[in-house]
């Protein structure tokens, strides 16, 4: 599934900012292009947060949590820094987030629909 999903951004989110170029050919596609990726490095995390929580004990939540905001803070510190050297804008970022977000959804809707047959 995290492969699907994978693939698919690259198909959506390579376009969407191709067509940015043609409305604000600075720093909207690669605000689009840095926001999708955003978004991926922070699937992967989850996912490799997931995977090292199953069969562990309660200090290794604590540490799951501690971990979370590390990402988080990270990538507000990346996203903060590429504003404020004005390489991307922030609507870029949002749109970005929100195709690889749409994607996660539409893979984990397909994933329970096929479950469930």
């Amino acid at each position: 599934m995290i492969k699907r999903i994978y693939k698919n951004t690259l198909v959506i989110l390579l376009p969407a900012a191709l067509i940015s170029a043609f409305i604000e050919w600075e720093k909207l596609p690669l605000g689009i292009i840095v926001g999708g990726l955003l978004a991926l490095a922070n699937l992967k995390a989850i996912v490799w947060s997931v995977e090292g929580l199953i069969g562990t004990t309660d200090r290794a939540a604590g540490m799951l949590v501690f971990f979370s905001f590390l990402k988080l803070l990270v990538i507000f510190a990346i996203i903060i820094f590429l504003l404020w050297l004005g390489i991307i804008n922030i609507i870029g970022i949002f749109i970005g987030f929100t195709i690889v977000f749409v994607l996660i959804l539409i893979e984990g809707l397909r994933s329970v629909k096929g479950r469930a047959q």
